[in-house]
């Protein structure tokens, strides 16, 4: 679809549901910095096209992080959010990632299984022993997607959906997000990681039809993929 006035990229819309495209380094939701976020956004943008009066209601169902792009899905309705939410905690919606890495893996798929704990002062993710307090198991399955001169693009799908799962667990494989500085990338991405949230397949909260999104991943992407580390 055309990016409206707002300068959103609209994926989907209907009467309950609106998903749209996060730009790396935008918030999905206000914080103590008071920089602009994709909630208010999107808000401004159903307010602007439809002429309506005060606030406008958007569930927020899930979140990107901060430098991360990709598909976000929010509520246009309380149903759709209270339906949608669950689905998100019971993990029946499929979210699969794209990850530009450093280096290229041995193997063309694999399984990371770990246990992660978050230190919240630090905003960090940690893989500890199995059963360590405070832990919680993790676990994703990859692919190989293209091979570039010393970087690789991988399709990455999430079994549980725990803080910086993807950017730790790559990391532990010798594998960091290009631009993710925090675990161990030496490619400077300027405040972004190339993590893309590139499909999203849901139940539709009233129809139960099956919707799915994909987005193809940055165009940026591609000059780091070629070139040499």
């Amino acid at each position: 679809m055309n990016a409206p006035k707002s300068g959103l990229e609209i994926l989907y819309e209907d009467n309950h549901c609106l998903a749209v495209l996060k730009p790396a380094r935008m918030l999905v939701a206000g914080d103590q910095t008071g920089d602009r976020n994709l909630l208010d956004l999107a808000k401004e943008y159903l307010k602007e096209k439809y002429q309506k009066p005060g606030n406008v209601f958007l569930g927020l169902v899930h979140r990107l992080d901060r430098p991360v792009s990709g598909i976000v899905l929010f509520a246009r309705t309380s149903k759709g959010a209270s339906r949608l939410s669950e689905q998100f905690r019971n993990r029946s919606i499929t979210k699969r990632y794209l990850a530009l890495v450093e280096g290229i893996p041995a193997k063309t798929k694999g399984t990371c299984r770990s246990w992660l704990l978050k230190d919240e002062k630090a905003n960090l993710v940690r893989i500890v022993p199995k059963g360590s307090a405070g832990a919680k198991e993790a676990t994703l399955t990859w692919k190989l997607i293209e091979r570039g001169k010393s970087r690789s693009i991988l399709g990455v799908e999430l079994e549980s959906g725990r803080s910086h799962q993807i950017r730790v667990q790559l990391s532990e494989m010798g594998h960091p997000i290009c631009g993710d500085v925090k675990y161990g990338s030496k490619t400077r991405t300027r405040g972004a990681i190339a993590l893309h949230a590139a499909e999203l397949v849901f139940e539709h909260p009233t129809t139960r039809e099956v919707i799915r999104l994909t987005s193809s991943e940055p165009v940026v992407w591609r000059k780091l993929l070629d070139e040499r580390a």
